[in-house]
């Protein structure tokens, strides 16, 4: 990179509106010069959240890039459509789906024996689904659905998946979180909200923190294997999760949100890059730079290593997974 893109990305990055909106991404995509998408013949993926928005667009990417594509999906009119369609359009017959709710613990051990009895090795697992509810819901497990569907479940399907993932050649786990979860601390004890004192956002932002601390867990313990473990943000996006849960914001903020491909385009890089994602296991990226995973020192306090053991621990317990490094 030049002095001079490093300049202007900084300043973006500062601003966070500049760096979080389409503004930003098309300034760094021009400074730097973004080489187009690999090829991906013969590789696995595995996405989550599958069949619109992002997850969608990198399906459709990677598709058309030469990989084999597996969804995971909730609703399987909707997975069972999408395979369809990214099939005509891609000119790929290797798009297929599983159907399972990430918040769901027994749907997610159930995917996972589907998944690795169709193919022995994995090259990339996606963690991409989830939502922003304003009301508070609860798993057939018990747990508060926010914390399920965007942690415990993708943690428990990792877990799942491992042998699958060591089996393949330089394997990655994606992450797709929040820039919200720049705004909360990392603290175990009030990841599931009761509730009396459920709020939609904090709920989402919370979760998010735990994605991205956990990712870099994760991130040390497979380095060793040559696993690769990133999270990444896509800045704003115009998704139909945003245009769901966050109307008010999406109209605010109207044309400079980024599309679905614009904010998908980071995590395909990731899946694809051979060279400078793979040299930064455990980061947090943005618009293909790693960031900062705290922007507060308020944040930055919070995230210790007692506190990450306890979470690490917890995601183990409440999850019902089996910790493959114990």
């Amino acid at each position: 990179m030049t002095v001079f893109a490093d300049a202007v990305d900084g300043a973006l990055e500062s601003s966070v509106v500049g760096s979080f909106t389409r503004v930003g991404l098309l300034v760094r995509r021009r400074l730097e010069h973004w080489a187009p998408f690999a090829r991906v013949e013969g590789r696995v993926v595995v996405i989550t959240g599958g069949t619109s928005g992002l997850g969608l667009e990198t399906a459709r990417t990677l598709a058309s890039l030469g990989a084999t594509v597996e969804i995971v999906a909730r609703n399987e009119a909707k997975a069972r459509a999408t395979c369809a369609e990214l099939r005509q359009s891609t000119g790929s017959d290797r798009v297929d789906y599983v159907v399972a709710d990430t918040g769901d613990l027994s749907a997610v051990r159930e995917a996972a024996i589907t998944l690795t009895a169709r193919h022995r090795a994995i090259d990339v697992l996606i963690h991409n689904a989830g939502a922003l509810d304003d009301v508070r819901g609860e798993t057939a497990d018990g747990i508060e659905q926010t914390i399920a569907s965007h942690v415990l479940g993708p943690f428990l399907l990792t877990t799942l998946l491992l042998p699958a993932l060591r089996a393949a050649l330089a394997a990655r786990v994606l992450w797709v979180t929040s820039g919200g979860m720049y705004s909360e601390l990392l603290n175990v004890d009030t990841l599931e909200m009761d509730a009396a004192r459920y709020d939609g956002v904090t709920a989402y932002a919370r979760a998010k923190r735990a994605q991205v601390t956990l990712a870099q867990m994760w991130a040390q313990r497979l380095k060793p294997e040559h696993i690769t473990v990133e999270s990444m943000h896509p800045g704003w996006a115009n998704t139909p999760g945003v245009a769901r849960s966050l109307p008010t914001f999406r109209r605010v903020v109207g044309k400079l949100l980024r599309s679905p491909a614009e904010g998908a385009d980071t995590l395909i890089w990731l899946a694809v890059d051979e060279h400078e994602a793979v040299a930064h296991t455990g980061a947090l990226w943005l618009d293909r730079r790693p960031r900062a995973l705290h922007r507060t020192a308020r944040t930055r306090a919070s995230d210790t290593e007692p506190e990450r053991a306890k979470l690490w621990a917890w995601a183990v317990s409440r999850s019902g997974a089996v910790d493959p490094f114990v």
